[in-house]
């Protein structure tokens, strides 16, 4: 088996070793760290087929533990926020930990993004990370056992999600990885161009708590179903992905005309949170001294849709026990995307 790079990549305070693995496939690569099982970099050609690292990262696992915008980071129990910190699960209450006003964002403040992970498998261009979540963890019932299998392949890097639990619970994992496709040291993303394969999404009040309705996109600033640029509109809002029914489908699509390059995101969920970095300022120095401001990349988490133990419409993330939670997403990269 060819095993990919593996390196120290640093120390925790309690001295336990975080590890990178770079992955390779071609002319595509990464770098994965076991911190938050976090993407670390990832580099694809543009169309002169020059590498451009379209990933936000840091050099340092201190700068990872400083900064709190979830950089890269693999979300878990539940992506995303619950409202008022609390949800009912077979007629009892589960009070979880806030840290997003008087709400649970993330899985919480010792969320999976904060765990070091383990490297269970690994070859040239994959591997799978483990994490043990026990019963109790930020408040959720049940130890849970989580695989995250990423893999470059087809100028697409996949990740799948797999875990089970003792107990019935909540699962709804995602990453949280950062995009800039000019590079993720260019700047602003404001002359990016998006598509999302969405007719309807799920309006929020000010917290960005779901309402519980689903609504359609026509006639609204949501209505991103055509190619079009970024500008200065700003996003941090759950599409509901067309056509889900639990298996790979387009949910998706950026394109820089800086760089050429676009990536398609599919997956296997019911729900997308676009998120264009409103919240990027006070990031700690990135890669080779790059400088993440406001707007400065864009995200695109796939997920149940935030809150949705809170309204009965929305589809379940409760995963009993017995039973297998999976799912998949994939970023494809290629050039010069056709836009007429």
């Amino acid at each position: 088996m060819n095993e990919g790079k593996k390196t120290v990549f640093g120390y925790m305070p309690d001295g336990v070793p975080v590890e990178e693995v770079l992955l390779t496939d071609g002319a595509i690569s990464c770098g994965i760290i076991t911190y938050g099982g976090a993407l670390r970099s990832l580099t694809v050609p543009d169309r002169n087929g020059q590498p451009v690292d379209v990933a936000l990262g840091f050099d340092t696992l201190e700068a990872y533990l400083a900064q709190d915008k979830y950089i890269g980071a693999i979300i878990g129990r539940y992506a995303n926020r619950i409202g008022g910190s609390r949800f009912a699960l077979d007629g009892k209450e589960y009070p979880l930990r806030s840290n997003d006003g008087a709400n649970h964002l993330h899985g919480g403040p010792e969320g999976f993004d904060k765990q070091v992970w383990r490297i269970r498998a690994q070859t040239r261009n994959s591997v799978t990370l483990s994490l043990n979540s026990p019963d109790g963890q930020e408040g959720y019932p049940g130890t849970l056992d989580v695989t995250a299998t990423y893999t470059l392949a087809d100028r697409a890097l996949e990740i799948v999600y797999q875990a089970k639990s003792s107990r019935t619970t909540l699962c709804n994992l995602t990453s949280h990885a950062y995009f800039n496709l000019s590079g993720h040291g260019s700047g602003s993303i404001e002359s990016h161009q998006f598509r999302l394969s969405a007719s309807r999404y799920t309006p929020a009040d000010e917290n960005l708590i779901p309402t519980g309705a689903i609504e359609s996109v026509k006639g609204t600033p949501m209505d991103l179903r055509q190619l079009q640029p970024l500008g200065a509109r700003e996003y941090d809002h759950n599409w509901v992905i067309d056509g889900w029914n639990s298996a790979l489908v387009p949910a998706a699509l950026a394109w820089s005309p800086d760089t050429g390059i676009y990536m398609e995101t599919l997956t296997t969920l019911p729900g997308i949170q676009f998120y264009t970095g409103n919240f990027l300022d006070g990031c700690p120095e990135g890669k080779g001294g790059a400088a993440y401001g406001r707007h400065g990349a864009f995200c695109l988490e796939t997920q149940y849709f935030p809150d949705s133990p809170n309204h009965s419409r929305f589809p379940s993330a409760v995963l009993q026990v017995g039973e297998i939670y999976e799912s998949k997403t994939a970023y494809y990269f290629d050039t010069e995307f056709k836009t007429g």
